[in-house]
C-alpha cells in the first residue's frame, strides 16, 4: 500500500532519470544531433550572408558603336555605381541576344555609331538598355541607378561652348527595354521555377522515405529473398516515381497556362525532355539518403538538409547574382539551379536546345555521380 502511494506522487528523481535517458539517446543518434546543430547554423549563414535582394556587380554586355571619351565616361560611371560589371563586348545584335537568352548577362547596353556627334550637337542620342526581366528583383535597382546616372554622367565635360547641354532635358535619350517580362509580373518569375521546387521536394522525400520504410517493415529482406536482383529492385521502385513526377509537371504546366496566364514561348517537347534528367537526379539523391538513413525520421531530416539550400541558393527566392561567390559555388552544385534556368529560358525566352544545353549537362553530370554513389552504397546495404 505504501509503494502504491509513493508511485502516485511526483518524483524529480525519476524525472531526472528520464531526462538523462533522452540526452543519452540523442547523443547515440548522431545524425539527428548533427541536424539539430547543423540546420540552425545553415539557416543563419544562408539568410545572413547569402541572401541579398539588392545585388551588385551584375554581368553586363556593352556594344560599342562609338568608343569616344563620352562613351568611356558613361561605362566608368556604370561601374562606379557598383551595380554593373562589364564582362562581354558582343560584336553583333545576335550575339548580344544569345548572351541574354542563355543568362550569361543580365544587361546589354548599346551605343549607336554616331553617339558623340549627336551628343555635341544637342540631338539627344539614344542609349539602349536591355535587361533580363525574368528576375525583376535582380535588375530593378540597377535599372533605377542607370537612369539616375544618365542625368549627371557627362556634366564634367559640358563646359564652355557645351555648357548648355547641362540643361533639362538630359543630353541623352535613355531607352530601357525589359525583355521577356516587360510588365514585371511576379508570377512569370515564380511559377515556372516552382516546377523545379516541387519536383525536388517530392522526388527526394518520397524516394528516401519509401525505401527506408521497406527496410523498417522487413519487407525489403523478404523481397530480396526472391530471385529478383538488387538492381532490379531499385529500378522497379524508382520508375513509378518518374511517372509521378511527370504527372506533377503536367498539372503545374496546366495551372501556369490557364490560372496564371504564363506563356510557353519555347518548345513544350523540349521542356518535357529536360524534366527527365532532373527527376532522375533527385531520385538518385533520395536513393542515396535512403541507404544512409536508419529510419524514416533520419531520411526526412537528410531530405530537408538537401532541400533547404536548394530552394535558397538556386535563384528561386532570391537573385542568384546577388549571392557571394562561395554561395554561388554551392548553388552551382545543385541541379535545381540549372533546371530553373532551363524552365524560365524555355517558357519565357523561347530558348531552343543550343541555349539550354549549357544547363542540361551539369544536371546529367550530377545525376551520374549521384546514381553511382547511391547504387554503390545501396548494394552494400542490401548485400
Amino acid at each position: 500500500m505504501q509503494n502504491k502511494t509513493l508511485n502516485k506522487t511526483f518524483s524529480w528523481h525519476r524525472t531526472l532519470a528520464i531526462i538523462i535517458k533522452e540526452f543519452l539517446q540523442m547523443r547515440r543518434d548522431r545524425l539527428t544531433f548533427a541536424m539539430i546543430i547543423g540546420l540552425p547554423l545553415m539557416q543563419l549563414i544562408l539568410f545572413g550572408y547569402a541572401i541579398n535582394t539588392n545585388p551588385h556587380k551584375l554581368p553586363t554586355a556593352v556594344m560599342f558603336g562609338d568608343n569616344s571619351v563620352f562613351v568611356r565616361q558613361f561605362i566608368l560611371g556604370l561601374q562606379n555605381t557598383d551595380y554593373f560589371e562589364v564582362v562581354y563586348e558582343p560584336k553583333s545584335e545576335q550575339e548580344a541576344e544569345n548572351l541574354l537568352a542563355e543568362g550569361k548577362v543580365l544587361f546589354v547596353i548599346s551605343f549607336p555609331p554616331n553617339f558623340t556627334e549627336k551628343l555635341i550637337r544637342g540631338q539627344r542620342p539614344q542609349i539602349l538598355v536591355e535587361s533580363d526581366a525574368t528576375d525583376a528583383v535582380a535588375t530593378g535597382n540597377a535599372t533605377h541607378a542607370i537612369q539616375q546616372l544618365a542625368s549627371t554622367v557627362f556634366d564634367p565635360y559640358f563646359k564652355g561652348p557645351t555648357s548648355h547641354l547641362r540643361s533639362k532635358p538630359i543630353a541623352i535619350n535613355l531607352v530601357t527595354h525589359a525583355k521577356y517580362n516587360p510588365e514585371n509580373i511576379t508570377q512569370f518569375n515564380i511559377v515556372p521555377a516552382l516546377l523545379g521546387v516541387v519536383l525536388t521536394m517530392t522526388m527526394v522525400i518520397i524516394t528516401s522515405l519509401a525505401i527506408t520504410r521497406e527496410r523498417e517493415r522487413g519487407t525489403m529482406e523478404s523481397l530480396l529473398a526472391t530471385p529478383v536482383r538488387p538492381l532490379e529492385v531499385m529500378i522497379g521502385k524508382l520508375l513509378p516515381y518518374i511517372l509521378v513526377g511527370y504527372i506533377q509537371v503536367f498539372l503545374i504546366l496546366i495551372a501556369a497556362k490557364y490560372l496564371f496566364y504564363i506563356p510557353i514561348a519555347g518548345s513544350l517537347f523540349l521542356l518535357i525532355s529536360c524534366v527527365l534528367p532532373f527527376i532522375a537526379a533527385n531520385l538518385a539523391v533520395g536513393l542515396t539518403f535512403s541507404s544512409l538513413a536508419r529510419n524514416q525520421l533520419q531520411a526526412m531530416q537528410m531530405a530537408f538538409f538537401f532541400f533547404l539550400p536548394s530552394i535558397l541558393l538556386s535563384g528561386f527566392m532570391f537573385p542568384f547574382a546577388g549571392m557571394p561567390k562561395w554561395a554561388q559555388v554551392i548553388g552551382n552544385c545543385l541541379p535545381l539551379t540549372y533546371f530553373i534556368r532551363i524552365v524560365r529560358g524555355i517558357m519565357l525566352k523561347g530558348n531552343a536546345f543550343p541555349q539550354v544545353w549549357p544547363q542540361i549537362w551539369p544536371i546529367l553530370l550530377f545525376c551520374v555521380i549521384a546514381v553511382f554513389i547511391g547504387v554503390k552504397r545501396y548494394r552494400q546495404t542490401l548485400d
